[in-house]
């Protein structure tokens, strides 16, 4: 559940697009205003996220037929990334609170000892070499090369830089982390007023 959670709230962080606007001089690149890029950025999110927006249309950045596939796909992973939160959300609360009720908050400090070295190491692998990252990132992930945006025929891909996305795997990686240090907080706590 705290991956699913960390991914949706990373895919709905608009403020850090926003700020990426300016920091990364996306306007200038790209000849458009702040808010014209957030208002396509909207229309991105809306067609990547809701089930029921079936067409990607951004007014100022035409979509090739492999950039539809690609964002086709990205669509996919999102809305099983939401269903999955959805799935499994209810459950985590119960598990937590069972173990509140029980006072057994303890049985999560090794878990979270475990998973918190995760994105640590992949933290790693993305300051050494981020571009091989991203590259690796996008073979687990997708079955074709459809991701290989050529900024010609797809200039959004102007628009979306790729410390934009290193920015959204820090996002990601952060919040999980601050998940798990807020479990791991938590079994603490409760070991120490026992």
């Amino acid at each position: 559940m705290l991956v699913s959670l960390s991914v949706t709230l990373t895919i709905n962080a608009v403020w850090l697009y926003r700020l990426d606007i300016g920091w990364l001089h996306i306007s200038q690149d790209v000849r458009l205003s702040a808010a014209t890029l957030m208002h396509n950025y909207g229309q991105l999110l809306a067609y990547l996220e809701l089930p029921w927006v079936t067409n990607l249309k951004m007014s100022n950045f035409p979509t090739s037929f492999t950039g539809m596939v690609h964002f086709e796909d990205v669509k996919r992973l999102f809305l099983v990334d939401h269903v999955v939160l959805l799935v499994s959300l209810t459950p985590a609360i119960w598990y937590l609170r069972q173990l509140a009720r029980r006072a057994e908050q303890w049985r999560l400090l090794r878990p979270m000892q475990v998973v918190a070295v995760v994105p640590v190491v992949l933290a790693g692998c993305m300051a050494i070499n981020f571009n091989g990252f991203f590259v690796a990132f996008h073979q687990v992930l997708f079955r074709n090369n459809d991701w290989l945006f050529d900024p010609n025929l797809d200039p959004v891909i102007t628009a979306l830089p790729d410390t934009f996305f290193l920015h959204c795997f820090v996002l990601a990686f952060g919040l999980f982390e601050l998940g798990v240090g807020l479990l791991y907080w938590w079994g603490r706590r409760a070991i120490n007023r026992a």
